[in-house]
């Protein structure tokens, strides 16, 4: 089997083109993250708080990271939280079919 060669995507990040090299089936991905990562940075610059580009791209990697770290936290919590509920409905309609 023949492997792909990776395909070049053009992305632009504040004002700034880069080169990335992802497979075809990753291409919409990576154009949506690196438009992800640019709403980021431009929030962070635009704050007037963080200076320099390293820092902006910094600050937006730690804020990017804490979303999907909560994320993971609540769908932890969720799960936790619906298991519980599973076992009590579990028990209640085990109790009401034993009568």
């Amino acid at each position: 089997m023949a492997q792909q060669q990776p395909t070049t995507v053009e992305v632009k990040i504040l004002d700034k083109e880069y080169l990335v090299a992802c497979p075809e089936e990753a291409r919409e991905a990576l154009i949506q993250s690196a438009h992800h990562l640019d709403s980021k940075m431009r929030e962070i610059r635009a704050s007037g708080k963080v200076f320099g580009t390293e820092r902006i791209a910094v600050m937006a990697a730690l804020n990017i990271t804490h979303d999907l770290l909560e994320r993971d936290t609540m769908s932890d919590t969720a799960s936790s939280i619906l298991e519980a509920m599973e076992s009590k409905l579990d028990s209640a309609l085990g109790e009401s079919s034993g009568q």
